[in-house]
């Protein structure tokens, strides 16, 4: 992340190979966790980037932000699929409840 940018969240996902890390630079970045190299960077949120949560196959992320939006985004192209905007605040956390039942 950018010289003195905050980091705000650090998770792993489910299947073990991939961190992504939450910023005040307006980003959310994925690291693969085998090489630790950073492998995207996402970044179309227009304020800090709070939190994350990745899908239980965790192919796709969930991003949210002071932007007063949350971003669905496929892991696989690293481009948004979906964005749920016009919340009244700033979107500080988020979860996901991938269960079929």
């Amino acid at each position: 992340h950018q010289l003195g940018a905050y980091l705000l969240h650090a998770k792993i996902s489910p299947d073990c190979r991939h961190l992504v890390t939450t910023s005040s630079d307006k980003t959310a970045r994925l690291f693969d966790t085998t090489t630790w190299q950073l492998t995207q960077t996402l970044s179309q949120h227009k304020k800090w980037v709070w939190d994350a949560v990745f899908s239980a196959d965790s192919s796709y992320l969930v991003t949210a932000s002071s932007d007063r939006s949350s971003l669905l985004w496929n892991l696989r192209t690293g481009t948004p699929v979906r964005q749920y905007t016009d919340h009244d605040y700033a979107v500080t956390c988020v979860a996901l409840n991938d269960s079929s039942t």
